[in-house]
C-alpha cells in the first residue's frame, strides 16, 4: 500500500471536564470538555441523571450507598482490572460514543459508552479523558457550516472564566 507507510495516525486530544452546567438556550445539561493543551471545547449534552452523576462525583458529594457507576468501578477493581483512560470516540448523526479503556494483567479490554458513563467512570477511576480528533474536527465543523448558533455556543464556552461557570451550575 503505497503512501500510508510510516503515516501515524493523528493521536487523540486530551481534554479535562471544564464545567457541567445547564445551558441557557436549551436548558439541558452539557458537558464542557476543553482540550488541555488550546482554547478549544467540546460540549457534550446529556441526560438529567446522567448529570447528576457526574456533578455528584464532580463536587464529591458523599452518597449512603453505591450509585451505578460506583458499582461498575468496584466490579472492574474486583475483576482486578484497571481503568486506563476514556476515549469519546466517534460523532455520529449527532450523538457521541465513547470507549472505556481496561487494562487487565496487561491484556487492553474496550468497552463501548455513552459518553456520559464514561465521563462519570472517568472521574471515578481519576483517569486521562481523550476525544477523537477526528470528533474535535467534525464537531467544529458542523458548528461552522450547519448551525450559527453551534458556532455562537462554541465561542461563549471558550470565553467562560471559572466565575462564569459558576453562574450556570446544575
Amino acid at each position: 500500500m503505497a503512501g500510508t507507510k510510516g503515516i501515524v495516525p493523528d493521536p487523540d486530544v486530551e481534554v479535562r471536564i471544564r464545567g457541567l452546567m445547564m445551558d441557557p438556550v436549551t436548558n439541558m445539561p452539557m458537558i464542557v470538555l476543553k482540550d488541555t493543551a488550546s482554547d478549544a471545547v467540546l460540549p457534550i449534552w446529556v441526560g438529567i441523571f446522567e448529570a447528576n452523576a457526574i456533578a455528584m462525583e464532580i463536587e464529591k458529594a458523599g452518597v449512603p450507598r453505591p450509585m451505578t457507576h460506583d458499582l461498575l468501578r468496584s466490579a472492574i477493581r474486583a475483576l482486578d482490572a484497571e481503568i486506563t483512560k476514556v476515549v469519546v470516540s466517534a460523532l455520529k448523526e449527532d450523538t457521541f460514543y465513547a470507549i472505556v479503556w481496561l487494562d487487565r494483567n496487561g491484556e487492553t479490554i474496550t468497552l463501548d459508552a455513552r459518553p456520559s458513563d464514561a465521563l462519570a467512570l472517568a472521574l471515578r477511576a481519576d483517569c486521562p479523558i481523550f476525544v477523537a480528533r477526528s470528533v474535535m474536527e467534525h464537531a467544529r465543523l458542523s458548528a461552522n457550516n450547519n448551525q450559527v448558533n453551534a458556532d455562537e455556543l462554541r465561542r461563549w464556552l471558550e470565553g467562560l472564566g471559572d466565575d462564569d461557570m459558576g453562574r450556570y451550575k446544575m
